[in-house]
């Protein structure tokens, strides 16, 4: 996700400019670790809580701002669904393995 290349450089340097780079290290290492261990890569969302958190945001709205962010998609989805009446289908075919044990 190209966004989360802007959002992960702007946490560290907010937290850099506050002087507290605690909550960018310990997002950054989770990416670190999610990277090594499971091939994942960082979405948009990794890096928020750090950067609201660098900007002031009180916590309890952290939900809302996710939700607002998306509510425009969603919709669109909503309207899709009832125009067509049916069910919204992938359009592509899951060919990976099957049966993989799951790790967590």
């Amino acid at each position: 996700d190209p966004r989360a290349t802007h959002l992960r450089q702007l946490s560290k340097e907010m937290g850099e400019r506050k002087g507290d780079t605690k909550w960018y290290d310990m997002t950054a290492k989770v990416e670190e670790v999610m990277k090594r261990e499971k091939g994942l890569l960082p979405n948009v969302d990794a890096y928020s809580a750090s950067t609201y958190y660098m900007m002031g945001i009180p916590l309890d709205l952290y939900t809302p701002i996710f939700a607002i962010s998306r509510i425009s998609g969603w919709t669109a989805h909503i309207l899709e669904q009832y125009a067509n009446n049916k069910l919204i289908r992938p359009r592509a075919e899951y060919v990976g393995p099957r049966n993989v044990p799951y790790v967590p």
